[in-house]
């Protein structure tokens, strides 16, 4: 499921906090980014009718049906369609060929590869 910036910041939030009022997610969202309390209803609207979100009454309850592990595969594997043709070993390269990889992340990539083995 695409979602777009607007969208996830909804997300974030739902899949900070589980289910939450549209008021206090609309509360969340004009503190952290100004949005009008319209705005930030067009959005969890539009996430509605992806299903991404379900609402529920009474007080217009925003439950997320989906998680942020989805999206982010659903992302991770359009980047690598787009960017990399489809090759998923070329964009590890490239992270790979990053200077800045910390002894950490270098640690956790080598038990990634591990794993996978």
């Amino acid at each position: 499921m695409k979602l777009y910036d607007s969208e996830l910041k909804v997300m974030d939030i739902l899949w900070e906090k589980g289910e939450t009022a549209a008021k206090d997610i609309a509360a969340i969202l004009k503190k952290e980014v100004g949005w009008s309390k319209s705005t930030t209803y067009t959005v969890l609207k539009k996430c509605i009718e992806k299903k991404a979100i379900e609402r529920v009454e009474p007080n217009f309850i925003c439950r997320p049906l989906i998680s942020k592990e989805e999206v982010q595969l659903y992302e991770t594997n359009e980047l690598i369609e787009k960017m990399y043709d489809g090759a998923a070993d070329q964009l590890i390269a490239n992270l790979l060929n990053r200077q800045e990889l910390t002894p950490d992340e270098i640690k956790r990539l080598k038990e990634l590869v591990k794993n996978l083995e």
